[in-house]
């Protein structure tokens, strides 16, 4: 994709008139709804009210006492988010219209721009699989078309080493001082070992992964012979996509896969919102958004039979 100032500016108008319109009620009425906490700065426990967010309730406290406490925060408007953006080879896959870094852009452009909306600051890191470059955390629109059109422009490298997400991760969460709201956008096709470092960052900031697939990545047509290439080593095979039992196999691989992924995301302890090349941005972000909802349901009413038990 190419890209310019100019480019940076047509892409930002595109989703402020197709996304961010329809998300603005969601998201300038209720922060929580996509975000578990961010801005908040620890105050004190008190007993757990039928109001409460069960988020909130420290467990600990909570057994040590028998009765459901809740964490008080003091919100800190001035909040700061950080998009930590994997853009090795594999995330320029695509196989249709959009590509994953496409997903990437568009999903950081319109989460920044709610945010700078807001007064507040964000930054990015980007890594190529080689190197990092940092974009300084600051506010405005026109922080949104610096960073749109740095991630648009970043190198696309044709090879490169294995991706190492966690040491991306350690590196990039050593830069943040302050607890920040972070978005780790990547494929997390990666050396395995990158849920220890998403979960010190978790720890710390309130964390939320943005994982990019294409559907090719998860079942194979009946296309007929087709080369297969690593994206990063360069390493080629040709598959016979006619075999049924072939196309099985690689079926079952891909559903092992995610299981693998889905249990490393639980012991990190970070959600985790997936965005296909093949997803219309805003339909995805709904969806998240409701199955948030849920998960606060639900846990009220767990919390509601603790409380009265």
């Amino acid at each position: 994709m190419s890209s310019s100032p100019r480019h940076a500016e047509r892409l930002l108008q595109r989703l402020e008139w197709t996304v961010i319109r329809r998300l603005d009620g969601l998201v300038q009425g209720d922060y929580r709804t996509l975000f578990r906490g961010f801005g908040l700065d620890f105050a004190d426990l008190r007993e757990y009210q039928a109001h409460d967010d069960v988020r909130q309730i420290d467990w600990n406290v909570t057994a040590r006492t028998q009765v459901p406490h809740v964490r008080v925060f003091n919100e800190d408007r001035d909040v700061t988010a950080w998009f930590l953006i994997d853009l090795s080879p594999s995330v320029d896959f695509g196989s249709d219209l959009a590509t994953k870094r496409d997903m990437a852009l568009e999903f950081t452009a319109v989460m920044a721009r709610l945010l700078t909306r807001q007064g507040n600051k964000v930054g990015a890191v980007l890594c190529n699989g080689v190197a990092d470059f940092v974009i300084p955390a600051r506010s405005g629109r026109l922080q949104v078309l610096n960073i749109i059109d740095k991630v648009a422009t970043h190198p696309r490298l044709l090879r490169a080493p294995e991706t190492d997400l966690g040491a991306f991760l350690a590196r990039a969460g050593a830069t943040l001082r302050r607890r920040s709201l972070c978005f780790v956008i990547s494929d997390f096709i990666s050396q395995p070992g990158w849920e220890k470092p998403l979960a010190r960052l978790a720890q710390r900031h309130e964390t939320l992964g943005v994982r990019l697939i294409d559907p090719l990545e998860r079942a194979l047509p009946d296309i007929g012979l087709v080369t297969f290439e690593d994206a990063e080593t360069g390493e080629q095979m040709v598959v016979d996509t006619f075999d049924a039992g072939f196309r099985r196999r690689y079926l079952a691989a891909a559903e092992a896969a995610e299981a693998a992924l889905i249990d490393r995301f639980m012991t990190a302890g970070a959600d985790v919102l997936e965005l296909a090349t093949n997803d219309e941005l805003v339909e995805a972000l709904l969806r998240f958004a409701g199955m948030r909802r849920l998960e606060v349901r639900a846990g009220a009413g767990a919390a509601g039979l603790a409380a009265t038990g």
